[in-house]
Parts: C-alpha cells; sequence; structure tokens
C-alpha cells in the first residue's frame, strides 16, 4: 500500500499547450460578437473549470458583467450563458488541435511511471467533442492515457472531487492517498485535495504563467522568476503540496511521495 498506484493528470498546460493557449482566444473572440471586451486575464481566471461554468464565472465578474448589462439593458442570464456556450464551443473545437502538441519531457515522464507500474489516468473541463480532436494528436506523440474523464461525465465539475473519483473508479485504483493529480490550475489543484489525493502543481507551462514555451523563454531573467514566483504561490494557495516548472520535473516529486508513504503520511 505504501507506494503511488496512479497519477492523474490535467490536459491542457500541463500535458499539452504549453501556457495553456487554446482557449484564450475562443473566449475574447466569442464575447466580442457578444459586444463585450474581455481581457485574457479576465478570461484565465477561472481555467480547469467545465467550460459552461467558467463562462458563467467570467459573465459574473463585476466589470463584465456591468459591460454586459450597458450592452444588453440587463445582467446576464441563464439564457445568455447558454448563448455565449453555444457560440464558444465550435471555436475551441476548431482550435483545439492546433494546440495539442505535448509539452517537453511529457511522453518520457509517463514512460517512465508505466514502467513502475504506476497507471496513467486524465481529466479535463474539455468536452468528449473537444477531446475526439485532441486525443489522435496526442497519441502521435506518446501521450495515450488509461483512463480520459471529460466534463459532462461526472454531475459536477472541479473544484468537486467526482472527476478524481470516476478515475479512480476506472482505473480500479485505491486508496486516493495512493494517487497524485497533478494540474496547473487552482480548481485541479483543489479537485485533488477535495479527493484525497497527493496534489502536484505545474506553474511555468500552465495557466498561472500563462505563456508559450518560447515567450518565456524570452523573458529577462528577473521577470521570468517574478512571474514562477507568483504562479508557484497560486498553486501552493490553493494546497498544491509540491509545485514543479512541468511535468518533465515530475519523477523525484513521485519518489519523494512513496518515501512519505513509507513513513505512513498522508495527503
Amino acid at each position: 500500500m505504501e507506494r503511488v498506484k496512479a497519477v492523474i493528470f490535467d490536459w491542457a498546460g500541463t500535458v499539452i499547450d504549453y501556457g495553456s493557449l487554446a482557449p484564450m482566444g475562443a473566449f475574447v473572440e466569442t464575447f466580442a460578437e457578444f459586444g463585450v471586451a474581455i481581457s485574457i486575464a479576465e478570461a484565465r481566471g477561472p481555467m480547469g473549470m467545465a467550460k459552461r461554468p467558467h463562462l458563467a464565472a467570467i459573465m459574473a465578474l463585476p466589470r463584465v458583467a456591468k459591460a454586459w448589462a450597458e450592452r444588453h439593458g440587463h445582467a446576464p442570464t441563464e439564457a445568455d450563458i447558454d448563448a455565449v456556450y453555444a457560440a464558444f464551443v465550435p471555436k475551441n473545437i476548431a482550435v483545439a488541435a492546433r494546440y495539442a502538441n505535448l509539452v517537453p519531457g511529457a511522453a518520457d515522464v509517463v514512460a517512465e511511471l508505466r514502467s513502475k507500474g504506476i497507471k496513467i489516468g486524465s481529466s479535463t473541463g474539455y468536452t468528449r467533442e473537444i477531446m475526439a480532436e485532441i486525443l489522435p494528436v496526442a497519441a502521435s506523440q506518446g501521450f495515450k492515457p488509461d483512463s480520459l474523464v471529460c466534463t459532462g461525465d461526472t454531475p459536477d465539475g472541479r473544484p468537486t472531487p467526482f472527476m478524481l473519483y470516476k478515475t479512480l473508479l476506472d482505473l480500479e485504483v485505491w486508496p486516493a492517498w495512493s494517487v497524485i493529480k497533478v494540474d496547473d490550475t487552482e480548481v485541479g489543484i483543489a479537485e485533488g485535495v477535495n479527493g484525497g489525493a497527493w496534489t502536484v502543481g505545474v506553474s511555468v507551462s500552465g495557466n498561472c504563467f500563462g505563456l508559450s514555451r518560447e515567450d518565456a523563454a524570452a523573458l529577462a531573467a528577473a521577470d521570468f522568476q517574478d512571474r514562477r514566483k507568483e504562479a508557484v504561490k497560486t498553486l501552493e494557495r490553493a494546497g498544491a503540496h509540491y509545485v514543479i516548472d512541468s511535468v518533465a520535473d515530475l519523477t523525484p516529486i513521485v519518489q519523494k511521495i512513496e518515501e512519505r508513504l513509507t513513513r505512513g503520511e498522508r495527503p
């Protein structure tokens, strides 16, 4: 029992789509269609949630709600959220495959985990319709998890632990403290904490840092460190037991967690 039995990975910003960029343009473009301008920062805020709740959270922001009321004559309604979601989904589907490149090192880490008998789960705020575009691209690069749980597969999404619980059932793995959840968002870390798993936050490759690999590399050293420090703080505040730059750095953390399990420690 004192070993890690499974690692559950988030997708965008964790194993694919360095910087979690795919949804950003789709969010901004969709709101523009409805006459409301939103910033990238506003779009990123609820990242990790299922996309309809994500849109609802953006529309509930005081500034956005005010802008919506000024444009449409009333505060955002459930019908408005449905309309924005209906316009957003095809845009997200259209760009998803273009942003499905694996984060460097992801395939190697997964292969090493498998060699140790560790099962590979995954969960995402994307729908299965969107994941249908992403899965073959990721598989061609060496990432094919044993389980995939999408938005709509459970009664609710993050930060509830339902997606994690479904993954445990799919993988036939227990207890939750023998599992590691790896995620780049606050709600994804909360999902792992709420489910009783170990949690590892991904800072530089993910939503909190929010830049492509090329743009991150182009930052001045001091700016990079400041941005990284803020990303780490955000994930630690969410409850992450460990924070790494990217999944390429995961293997030593798995070893540390197994050492803690041997000592009888739990998340």
